[in-house]
């Protein structure tokens, strides 16, 4: 398959056919198409060449020129063999196979892009979940999104990272993780209607007591000054209240909205080190490893009045050390 145009003298890929016009005053290279998925939304017709068993199999399908196809597998190879007609025009001579699916709507189309795109060249953890419609997790947390109003908007749906520059505030990827360790669920696992009701009151409740989510939702603050001077505009302040908030609810079933209303007792600033250089911090840059989301959680936690379990005390204990 074409990696990318042809400009450098040489063809990335080599021919499958030796007759091709290519070959002429060109050295043989050899190159191989893997198929292009698509799915089309006209009235197609299929005539076949025999009726026994193979001959159904085989045959001619027909296309309306009115119909619309929509690339599922294969936009980075059409954008490819583009640049690489340009190029050299005679590489139209070649052929390239395809799969077509009638078009299911794009419910089934967005499945299909992160069914065949999920085992391959990977799209964004973010884009991936925003088309998984089978995760059950994958489906709360596009839920989320859409009703709260302060991801909504705010989350960037096709990007697991934020630029500088963004209005966006979230990415959806980063919220797929936090709920996930809110609940505790697995990969693939089945999300109860209670759980999906917890999940929805619990996000609600944390925005409601981050009154700069708020600001920057109403736009009276821009999420990238949040981003910059903010430790809980970032994924591991999520993940940090998702493991804060499971224990809430383990410890105050009954009373955790009102014990979540302590939360706004934390000076979150990146400028306050002394409390996040070393947890959410390393050397003034945010970081998002394991230790360092369980050290953030561990100072919500202290804000709540929970206990830490033993993997929490332990990270805590050598955090002390390397302090003293």
């Amino acid at each position: 398959m074409w990696e990318r145009p042809y400009n450098t003298g040489h063809w990335t890929g080599s021919l499958r056919n030796e007759s091709t016009p290519l070959l002429k005053g060109r050295e043989k290279y050899n190159y191989v198409f893997s198929a292009i998925a698509a799915s089309i939304n006209g009235e197609v017709e299929f005539n076949a060449y025999g009726t026994d068993t193979v001959g159904q199999k085989i045959g001619t399908l027909c296309v309306p020129m009115d119909a619309q196809f929509i690339i599922n597998d294969g936009q980075h190879r059409l954008a490819a063999i583009r640049e690489a007609l340009k190029e050299n025009p005679v590489l139209e001579y070649e052929t390239i196979s395809m799969v077509l699916f009638v078009d299911a709507g794009l419910k089934r189309s967005q499945q299909m892009f992160a069914d065949l795109n999920r085992y391959a060249v990977r799209p964004t953890k973010s884009l991936g979940i925003l088309y998984d419609h089978r995760d059950p997790m994958a489906r709360l947390t596009n839920k989320l999104i859409e009703k709260i109003s302060v991801f909504n908007g705010m989350t960037e749906k096709a990007k697991s990272s934020i630029s500088n520059r963004s209005r966006k505030l979230f990415t959806l990827s980063s919220l797929y993780q936090a709920t996930k360790r809110f609940l505790q669920k697995n990969d693939g696992a089945e999300i109860s209607p209670n759980e999906e009701r917890l999940a929805f009151e619990f996000w609600e409740t944390v925005t409601e007591n981050m009154p700069d989510w708020l600001d920057a939702a109403n736009r009276k603050i821009s999420p990238s000054e949040l981003r910059s001077d903010y430790v809980h505009a970032h994924g591991i302040a999520l993940q940090a209240l998702a493991i804060a908030g499971n224990t809430l609810i383990k410890h105050y079933p009954k009373a955790w909205k009102r014990q979540l209303e302590k939360t706004k007792k934390i000076d979150w600033s990146r400028a306050n080190a002394t409390l996040w250089e070393g947890r959410a911090m390393v050397g003034g840059s945010l970081n998002k490893s394991q230790k360092n989301v369980i050290l953030t959680a561990n100072v919500i936690k202290k804000v709540l009045g929970l206990p830490l379990d033993p993997n929490e005390e332990a990270v805590e204990k050598n955090y002390a050390k390397g302090q003293s």
